[in-house]
């Protein structure tokens, strides 16, 4: 009792300075759906969000829906999400995982305590457990289901291994380690036997019911998504294998270094190692980010080899890891706690005008919260409007209709001590191997920079528009990108125009380029909401389309569109064909 009752204090101390952190990270994302699980709470996964400026599915998202049912309880009882009772809730999970681990630790280890305190001290836990993410929900099911399994609780093991596989996919990877642990210590054990078909059995129903009822396959779109952002590609998954690698010498540093120094010693094929062993390499196979979270269900097993071979290491460790990670912990919620202070900040700005959020995490959560709209790839926003937008978060293009961007405000976010675990110029593998493969980071400067702006109508000054002029951008309205090799741009099914009038009738000229893959032959020509011209392609090759003398007043809008689109493997965008420069030709 008393080795559970400082598990119990050791958790709430370090929760309780974060019950009022922002939301952050992918959390929004799971608030969204359990919002849209209040009218669809049987299939929350078809709720849609934009993410990096495209329309997708959390079908394809790759957990299943038990976290955001949470939530979606959670939201139910309070009416609203609150970050203090939704952090306190979640502090259940934490308790859960310190108790299970307390629980195993005692049948592998003569100081069962410290050995589940260090679990306790990784960085994946003490960082993860301030988000809202399914991180700590898994992790606690996991070790809920080893501790019970051990005890020879075959049905209350069940119970958890579904929970837990309702949480990640990874928890597949369950079975086979309880299965070493089967065949090694109580092989005649059929209830063990019979309580591993649990996990797949029950992510295989889960798959079976979204789609007899009529939502397709998840593993089918979250495959999709892989091949669509190419989250499988060998790049990946070499930054992943290279993250994943350093945060396990890290998730107990110094003592995972000493260990591999003398890993003859210590190094027996036994659960603990088996447990390693298994589930990183599933982890080299499943996973593609390489993030530090991923690695949380082996602070276990690692905990309790360190403790076996030096007590007062594994007490040095697990002081230096509570030191810092609390530290890390720290920095990251003042990152994530700026994009709320923002949103509040600019509240004003919401209340009598459109606000486009150009950004990810945290800061959309809050700016949609207040009323904004997300910002998709080639949207037009008009003159008048606001947007919010984040230097670090992947910000989308989009057109102006002819206006100019003027800054509001810019906030820099910084962070006291300069630790960081994502931001601009960081090279911390933390969340992602994208930018680097260290496990944090110091960043002296802004880890991200926050702006308001609004759009403010400005004239066209040119007649003809070649996609490589300075001032082309202020001329797009909608279906066209961005410059590419410093003279043409692709467009879309449709893109529009605002031109400045010739002051007299004049011909409209197109110059495009049909690409040998482009399906599109049929080029209409439109200006002012009037057909003015079109023309049919047969083969690819460069055109100029020429129309007769138009008349037209100061401003005119031209759109061209294309009769069929296509999409290329690694680009999400829709593509039409590829245009040079159009407008007035006699004045050019």
């Amino acid at each position: 009792m008393r080795d559970r009752l400082a598990v119990v204090a050791f958790v709430v101390l370090l929760r309780a300075p974060f019950l009022n952190v922002a939301i952050q990270g992918d959390d929004g994302n799971y608030l969204g759906a359990a919002q849209y699980a209040q009218i669809d709470p049987w299939h929350p996964t078809r709720y849609r969000f934009v993410f990096q400026g495209d329309w997708v599915s959390m079908r394809g998202h790759p957990h299943p829906p038990l976290n955001v049912w949470f939530q979606a309880g959670l939201l139910a009882l309070a009416g609203d999400i609150r970050e203090p009772l939704f952090h306190g809730a979640y502090l259940a999970f934490s308790l859960l995982a310190g108790l299970a681990a307390l629980s195993i630790t005692r049948r592998f280890s003569a100081h069962p305590l410290l050995a589940a305190l260090l679990t306790l001290s990784v960085p994946a836990f003490v960082i993860q457990g301030t988000s809202l993410e399914s991180d700590l929900p898994f992790f606690a099911f996991w070790l809920l289901s080893v501790a019970w399994f051990l005890a020879g609780r075959a049905l209350l093991a069940s119970v958890a291994m579904a929970l837990a596989a309702m949480t990640a996919f990874q928890a597949a990877l369950l079975a086979p380690i309880l299965g070493v642990w089967l065949w090694t210590e109580r092989r005649s054990w059929r209830a063990g036997w019979m309580a591993l078909a649990v996990i797949p059995g029950v992510l295989g129903s889960w798959q079976w019911f979204e789609s007899s009822t009529g939502g397709g396959l998840p593993a089918q779109q979250l495959l999709t998504y892989f091949q669509q952002y190419g989250l499988q590609t060998l790049l990946n998954k070499t930054r992943n294998a290279v993250a994943l690698s350093v945060h396990l010498v890290w998730m107990l540093f110094p003592a995972t270094v000493l260990l591999a120094l003398s890993w003859r010693r210590w190094l027996k094929w036994n659960f603990l190692t088996a447990w390693i062993v298994i589930f990183f390499a599933g982890a080299l196979v499943l996973f593609f980010a390489g993030s530090a979270r991923y690695l949380l269900p082996l602070s276990l097993p690692l905990a309790l080899v360190v403790v076996q071979q030096s007590v007062r290491l594994a007490k040095v460790t697990m002081g230096f890891q509570l030191v810092l990670n609390l530290l890390l912990a720290f920095t990251n919620a003042q990152h994530w706690n700026a994009y709320r202070a923002a949103i509040a900040r600019w509240q004003p700005h919401f209340e009598h005008r459109r606000v486009w959020i150009n950004g990810e995490w945290g800061l959309r959560f809050y700016a949609e919260s207040a009323g904004a709209l997300p910002l998709v790839k080639g949207q037009a926003v008009r003159p008048g409007d606001f947007v919010v937008s984040s230097k670090l978060a992947l910000p989308v293009a989009f057109t102006t209709g002819g206006g100019k961007l003027v800054t509001v405000e810019e906030l820099p976010v910084r962070t006291f001590p300069p630790l960081c675990l994502i931001g601009l110029g960081s090279r911390s593998a933390y969340s992602t191997a994208a930018r680097g493969f260290l496990p944090f980071d110091v960043c002296r400067g802004p880890v991200d920079t926050v702006t308001l702006e609004q759009v403010i109508e400005r004239l066209p000054t040119l007649t003809y528009v070649p996609m490589a002029h300075p001032e082309a951008d202020h001329h797009l309205v909608s279906g066209i990108d961005r410059l590419e090799d410093g003279r043409y741009r692709w467009m879309s099914k449709r893109g529009v125009l605002l031109l400045k009038g010739a002051g007299r009738a004049a011909p409209l000229e197109v110059n495009l380029y049909v690409p040998e893959q482009a399906r599109g032959r049929r080029v209409v020509v439109t200006l002012d909401g009037r057909v003015i011209g079109q023309q049919m392609y047969d083969k690819p090759g460069v055109y100029k389309l020429v129309t007769a003398p138009v008349a037209h007043g100061e401003q005119a809008v031209l759109s061209i569109e294309v009769d069929q689109t296509f999409q290329v493997a690694g680009d999400q965008r829709t593509l039409g064909l590829i245009l040079i420069g159009a407008g007035f030709a006699a004045v050019r």
